[in-house]
C-alpha cells in the first residue's frame, strides 16, 4: 500500500468541486468604535524624549527594570517586551541637528498597544484571554485564562503583545491603558506624567478633534496645548505649531485604533507600518467562515483521503493479481 503527495493532491483537486457548490459567505465589515471609547493622542512634535512615561508605566504596572548597558545603573529598555509595556524610540537622519526634520534631523515615537477598534489579538485568541471592552474599547488581557499559545503575538500587525520567556510562569505583556487605575478616578500613567502633553488621554472622539485642530493650524504659529487628560484639570501651555505630516495615524489603519498619532516626519520613517484600512481580523474571519461554512474544508480534506484509500486498494488488488 503506497501513499504519495501526487495522489493526495489529485484527490484534493477532485474534491475541490465542493467549493464551487458551497454557499458564499459575505465578507465581514470592520467593527466600529464604541461611542465612549478611551484612548491616547501622541504628538511626536511635542515629545522631548525624557521617557518619564516609560518610568511611570513601569511603576504603575509593577514591571521590573530592563537593562541594556553593562553598568546596569538604571532601567534602559530598547523595545517593548515582557518587562516593558511602553517605550520611546528615536529616529535620526544625517547629522541629526534639527528636531522633527526628515533630513539631518531627529524625532521620537511612542511604542505601545494601540488598542485597535477591531483587534486581531482578540480575534485570534482561542480562549478569550484577550478581550475588548464594549464600552470604553480597551483591549484587556486575563492571565488566568491564557493558555500561552501566543496566537495574539503572531496576529498583531504592530507586534505589540510580548511573551515572557524568562519566567517559570509566563504570560503575555501589553499596555491595558492603566484600566486598573480607573476605578480610583485616575487615567493612563504615561499621559499623567508627560511634561509637554505629547501623550494626552481622553475620549477618542475628542482626541480626534484635537488632532484635526492642530493639523489645521499654520506651522510656526502659537497655540495652546493641553496636558494630562483632555477635558480634565487645565494644565495647558502655549507652544509653536510644527509642520505636521497630513495624516492622523490610527484613524483608518486596520479599521482604526484608539491610540492616534501625529508626526512631522513620515510615519514609515519613525517605525510605524503602512497598513490597509480593512482590519486583519475581518479578513481572517471571513476566510475562516468561507472555508469552514458547511464543512467545506473538512469535506475537501476527507475527499482527498477517500481518493487515496480507493487508489491504494486498487493498487493492492493489481499487485495480488
Amino acid at each position: 500500500m503506497s501513499m504519495n503527495r501526487r495522489g493526495f493532491l489529485k484527490g484534493a483537486l477532485a474534491g475541490g468541486t465542493l467549493l464551487a457548490t458551497a454557499q458564499p459567505v459575505a465578507a465581514r465589515d470592520n467593527k466600529t468604535m464604541p461611542p465612549e471609547a478611551l484612548g491616547l493622542l501622541y504628538d511626536a512634535t511635542l515629545c522631548i524624549g525624557c521617557k518619564a512615561c516609560v518610568a511611570a508605566c513601569k511603576e504603575s504596572n509593577g514591571m521590573p527594570p530592563e537593562f541594556s548597558t553593562p553598568e546596569q545603573y538604571w532601567d534602559t529598555p530598547l523595545d517593548i517586551s515582557g518587562k516593558t509595556l511602553n517605550v520611546i524610540k528615536m529616529y535620526k537622519s544625517g547629522n541629526g541637528e534639527n528636531k522633527d526634520s526628515e533630513k539631518d534631523g531627529y524625532a521620537f515615537m511612542k511604542v505601545s498597544c494601540l488598542h485597535c477598534v477591531d483587534p486581531s489579538c482578540v480575534s485570534a485568541c482561542p480562549v478569550s484571554a484577550m478581550t475588548k471592552n464594549p464600552s470604553n474599547g480597551i483591549v484587556g488581557y486575563d492571565k488566568d485564562i491564557c493558555i500561552g499559545c501566543r496566537y495574539c503575538v503572531a496576529a498583531c500587525p504592530f507586534g505589540v503583545p510580548r511573551f515572557q520567556y524568562d519566567t517559570p510562569f509566563p504570560q503575555i505583556s501589553k499596555c491595558q491603558l492603566c484600566r486598573h487605575r480607573m476605578k480610583d478616578g485616575k487615567y493612563a500613567a504615561c499621559a499623567e506624567v508627560c511634561p509637554t502633553g505629547a501623550t494626552l488621554f481622553g475620549k477618542v472622539s475628542e482626541l480626534h478633534a484635537e488632532a484635526q485642530r492642530r493639523m489645521a493650524l499654520k506651522p510656526g504659529s502659537t497655540t495652546v496645548y493641553p496636558r494630562g487628560k483632555l477635558g480634565g484639570v487645565d494644565q495647558s501651555y502655549e507652544g509653536r505649531v510644527a509642520q505636521y505630516v497630513p495624516h492622523i495615524y490610527g484613524e483608518k489603519e486596520v479599521g482604526g485604533t484608539q491610540m492616534i498619532k501625529l508626526s512631522a516626519v513620515p510615519f514609515e520613517k519613525v517605525g510605524m507600518p503602512k497598513l490597509p484600512e480593512r482590519s486583519y481580523a475581518a479578513t481572517s474571519e471571513t476566510m475562516q467562515h468561507t472555508l469552514y461554512g458547511g464543512l467545506v474544508l473538512p469535506l475537501l480534506f476527507l475527499g482527498g483521503l477517500s481518493y487515496i484509500a480507493k487508489r491504494n486498494v486498487k493498487d493492492d488488488e493489481n499487485e495480488n493479481d
